[in-house]
């Protein structure tokens, strides 16, 4: 933060272009920021250290992934949930709404108990048409939420206690209390709402004090809030579609945002070069470490 105030906008680490970059994750690992670019369909490796960039490409939009405790990644495919190994092999581990290619699966992030969240949207985003799913370890699927029209962020506080979640056109984040040992969603209620003209809520990660940061569609930003809803700070982004953030580096320190240009005019993408981008800011802020699927 400078004199002023000003946190230092984020800055361009991977010139990916990528129409719907979405996910990032932190694999401390591999030390690599995963992430995918929904409609291309792929899934990305970066290495900050090197700057490289590895494309697996899949053969269907590809709505999420999460980390495993073994080898390779769990994904989530227009039509369920996928392993893949590290040698690029492929299983489908459930079938979510298959028959109905007008759905797609969207954002989604393990719990504190090793379960896979996911949530869906229809391609034409019509209201109502998407679900939240909970994947387990051994496969089994289970629809916990329905109604929903955009199923975006999702992730869990420190403590394990409570649960954020985005619908997008809600314009808010929401907050349930969450049981670990079943899994269950309770009391939804309403703590972040979003002003008309700040854009639209998208993905978001929670960092280690609890605070909620949100990536904004159509909002040049990613935003911090409190536990109890308020406004706390703003990272801006020289791009319109920020999709989705991560906290990375050795030290959970630096925020990973990615962005898209899908929806935008020709003239705005000529006025943005960098949309589709991968960025990077130091918030000064640290998060937590990514939870990995079958843990």
């Amino acid at each position: 933060m400078d004199a002023q105030g000003r946190w230092p906008p984020a800055e361009l680490v991977l010139d990916a272009r990528a129409r719907l970059g979405e996910g990032p994750l932190w694999d401390e690992r591999r030390r690599v920021v995963v992430w995918v670019d929904i409609l291309a369909p792929a899934v990305h490796a970066f290495r900050p250290g090197d700057g490289s960039d590895t494309v697996i490409p899949v053969a269907q939009a590809v709505g999420a992934v999460a980390l495993r405790e073994q080898e390779g990644l769990l994904l989530a495919l227009e039509d369920g949930f996928w392993l893949r190994d590290d040698g690029g092999r492929m299983l489908r581990l459930a079938p979510v709404e298959a028959d109905d290619r007008s759905i797609r699966m969207n954002d989604g992030r393990v719990d504190p108990a090793g379960r896979f969240y996911c949530g869906t949207m229809a391609y034409d985003e019509r209201p109502g048409a998407a679900s939240l799913y909970r994947l387990e370890p051994d496969g089994r699927t289970s629809r916990v939420l329905t109604g929903a029209t955009i199923s975006n962020g999702i992730d869990w506080s420190p403590d394990g206690r409570t649960c954020w979640y985005i619908d997008t056109p809600t314009r808010g984040v929401d907050a349930f209390d969450y049981d670990r040992e079943t899994g269950a969603l309770r009391h939804r209620r309403r703590v972040i709402t979003i002003p008309d003209g700040a854009g639209w809520p998208d993905g978001l990660t929670v960092d280690a004090e609890g605070c909620v940061w949100v990536a904004f569609w159509g909002g040049w930003c990613v935003r911090r809030y409190t536990p109890d809803g308020a406004f706390d700070r703003e990272i801006r982004l020289p791009v319109a579609q920020v999709t989705s953030c991560t906290f990375g580096g050795d030290g959970l320190d630096e925020l990973y945002v990615t962005t898209a240009w899908n929806g935008l005019s020709d003239a705005d993408r000529a006025a943005q070069p960098l949309a589709g981008g991968l960025f990077r800011a130091r918030p000064g802020a640290r998060g937590l470490p990514a939870r990995r699927f079958g843990g």
